[in-house]
């Protein structure tokens, strides 16, 4: 049976609320995916994909950036929301540091066998994860930003490193994502890149659909990258 509970923590004065799913068929640790959110905060789609990893049999985490209860309404608001973690890259790298130690903390959760999953904003948020260095198995990126961060410099990379990818995302252009494996190599990181054909932003939320904008389902690239995640994970852990 898959249990749930929500998790209250904070950091730096602001309330967050994390969102833990795993099944209870066994009462031994196993081992945790933190899951990153997008833009909008931690919702019904990052709790969904915790639930969905707890039925293959890993604790899966829903962190929370933003603070308890708190969800952008639309493409504005999520941008406000998000605008201030990218402008201080230190402050978001601590506030992850500490989701993933609260993660570890859970009995549930194997604290040596780790691994972190985010979308879009959510991408880069795990990305950075490994950047930090954080004794952490692999990160995985779906549909991410690769915007390096200016507070880190040419870091070694331990965790393994999966980024799954649109070509034809208007938020990463192709030089972008060749800059991006060019400092994963630079920093000796273990890195795969799959790139999905005639495929855009957000491909991986059935809610999205505003070619304008560049946010386009894709039940192709959802259904293959969510196997190259399960493939990943089996692999590292």
């Amino acid at each position: 049976m898959i249990k749930e509970r929500l998790i209250e923590y904070e950091h730096d004065g602001t309330v967050l609320e994390g969102f833990l799913a795993y099944d209870s068929a066994t009462d031994k640790p196993r081992p945790g995916v933190l899951i990153s959110h997008a833009w909008a905060g931690r919702g019904e789609f990052e709790c969904q994909k915790a639930r969905d990893l707890a039925e293959l049999g890993y604790a899966g985490f829903a962190l929370d950036l933003y603070g308890k209860g708190v969800l952008g309404s639309g493409p504005e608001e999520n941008s406000r929301l998000m605008t201030p973690f990218l402008q201080d890259r230190a402050l978001l790298q601590s506030r992850l540091k500490l989701s993933h130690e609260i993660m570890q903390a859970q009995p549930e959760v194997n604290p040596k066998k780790t691994a972190a999953i985010g979308f879009c904003f959510g991408g880069l948020c795990v990305l950075d994860l490994a950047r930090i260095g954080t004794n952490i198995k692999g990160v995985i990126s779906f549909h991410g930003l690769f915007n390096p961060p200016a507070n880190i410099k040419s870091k070694k990379i331990k965790a393994k490193v999966l980024v799954l990818h649109g070509n034809d995302d208007p938020m990463v252009p192709v030089e972008m994502v060749t800059s991006f494996e060019q400092e994963l190599t630079r920093a000796g990181a273990d890195w795969q890149v799959h790139v999905y054909g005639n495929t855009r932003h957000a491909f991986t939320n059935p809610q999205a659909n505003d070619p304008d904008f560049g946010t386009v389902y894709s039940a192709n690239a959802d259904r293959r990258s969510w196997q190259s995640m399960r493939n990943f994970l089996e692999e590292i852990f």
